[in-house]
C-alpha cells in the first residue's frame, strides 16, 4: 500500500503562501447565467488581467476552439500576456476551485495533488469533464498524486468546502459535509472526514461551523463563510439585520469560533466580516459574500456589489493583508452563477 500524503510529509499550504500559478477554467456554460452570460468573459478577463500581474495564469479551455473566445477576449483588455498559459482540458463548468485537485506541499518542497472526486454538489447530471479535471490537472503539473478512497469507491469533495491556515488547522461546515440536502459520502461521519483531512492534507485539527450562507446551491461552502487571514486570524461574515435569513446561522457560526482554538491549542482571533444587502437576480436570492476574496502572490481580489460595505470590507482586508494590494472586483453579474472569486480560481503552491 502507497504512503499516504500526510505520513511523506505533505500538507495542505495556507492560500497566502507563495504560488507558481493560478488556474482557471474559461467560462463557457450559459445556462450558468441563464439570460445575463455576455458580461461574463468580460469579467473573466478582468480578473486575469489582475492575477496576471502577480503569477502565471494557467486557463483550462474545451479544445483548440476553445481557446479562440478567452484569446480574443483577452488581445482586446490588454496587450501583454506573457503569463497566461492555455491548458486543453474540456469541462462542463468554471468553477476549478470544486473541480480542480487540492494541492499539498512536503517539507521538502515537493507538490503533490490530492484528487477528490467530483459529483457537481449531488445536483447536475451533466459532470463527466468536471469529473476528470482534477486528475487532468495533476498530470499536465507532473506531480505526485493521490485519490481517497473508501470503500472502494472515491470519496468526494470540493475546494470551496475547506479552508486551513497550512499550521495544521481547517474550516467547514456541518450543512456542506454532514447534511441531509446533500450527500457527498453517504455513512460518512464527522470522524471519517477528520480522518481523511489527516490523512491526505496534514490537517491535526478541525473546526466544524454550522450553516452556510443563503442562495448557496453548494449548500454551505465555507469559502461563504469564514476564511483563515493567517495562522491564528479568521474572518467570519456577520449578518447585523437581524430579520434576515443569515442573521441566526452566522452568529452560530462566530459563538463556535470563540470556543474554537487551532491545532496548537491556542485562541483564534475573529473579525467580523459584513456582508452586503441581499443581491437578487430573477426571484433569486444569490450567495453574495466578501468572504469569496482570493489571496494571489501580491494582492487579494475582492468581490464587490455596489454596495455600501463594499468600502468597508476592501479596508478590513486591507488591514489584514498589509503586504498585499487589497482590488475590488465587480460581482453583481458574476454572482448570478452562485459562485465568485474563489469559487473560480485554483492556487498551485510554488
Amino acid at each position: 500500500m502507497d504512503p499516504l500524503p500526510a505520513e511523506l510529509g505533505f500538507r495542505m499550504p495556507a492560500e497566502w503562501e507563495p504560488h507558481e500559478a493560478t488556474w482557471i477554467a474559461w467560462p463557457h456554460e450559459r445556462d450558468d447565467w441563464p439570460g445575463k452570460f455576455h458580461p461574463i468573459p468580460w469579467i473573466y478577463a478582468e480578473i486575469v488581467r489582475l492575477l496576471h500581474a502577480s503569477e502565471e495564469v494557467r486557463i483550462l479551455v474545451n479544445g483548440g476552439s476553445g481557446e479562440r473566445s478567452p484569446r480574443a477576449v483577452l488581445k482586446r483588455t490588454a496587450p501583454d500576456w506573457t503569463r497566461v498559459t492555455f491548458r486543453d482540458v474540456p469541462t462542463d463548468r468554471s468553477w476549478v476551485r470544486d473541480t480542480g485537485p487540492t494541492f499539498v506541499k512536503s517539507a521538502k518542497g515537493e507538490v503533490g495533488a490530492v484528487c477528490w472526486r467530483f459529483n457537481a454538489w449531488a445536483k447536475y447530471p451533466n459532470c463527466e469533464r468536471d469529473a476528470i479535471v482534477a486528475p487532468s490537472i495533476a498530470t499536465l503539473t507532473s506531480v505526485r498524486s493521490w485519490q481517497p478512497t473508501a470503500n472502494k469507491r472515491s470519496v468526494v469533495l470540493e475546494g470551496g468546502s475547506i479552508d486551513v491556515n497550512g499550521a495544521g488547522c481547517l474550516l467547514t461546515t456541518e450543512e456542506c459535509l454532514l447534511g441531509d440536502v446533500q450527500v457527498r459520502n453517504r455513512g460518512f461521519s464527522r470522524q471519517d472526514y477528520e480522518r481523511y483531512f489527516t490523512d491526505y492534507l496534514g490537517v491535526r485539527k478541525v473546526i466544524w461551523l454550522g450553516r452556510g450562507i443563503g442562495g448557496d446551491d453548494t449548500h454551505g461552502h465555507v469559502d461563504d463563510v469564514a476564511r483563515f487571514v493567517g495562522p491564528r486570524t479568521v474572518v467570519i461574515a456577520v449578518e447585523e439585520d437581524a430579520a434576515d435569513p443569515n442573521y441566526e446561522p452566522l452568529q452560530e457560526n462566530v459563538l463556535r469560533l470563540k470556543d474554537a482554538t487551532d491545532a496548537d491549542g491556542q485562541a483564534l482571533e475573529i473579525v467580523p466580516l459584513p456582508m452586503p444587502a441581499p443581491v437578487w437576480f430573477d426571484g433569486q436570492r444569490l450567495p453574495a459574500s466578501y468572504a469569496n476574496f482570493y489571496i494571489a502572490n501580491d494582492r487579494v481580489l475582492v468581490p464587490t456589489f455596489d454596495d455600501p460595505n463594499d468600502r468597508i470590507a476592501l479596508g478590513m482586508l486591507a488591514e489584514l493583508f498589509p503586504g498585499r494590494t487589497v482590488v475590488g472586483v465587480h460581482a453583481v453579474d458574476l454572482v448570478w452563477g452562485l459562485g465568485t472569486l474563489h469559487c473560480l480560481t485554483l492556487q498551485q503552491p510554488a
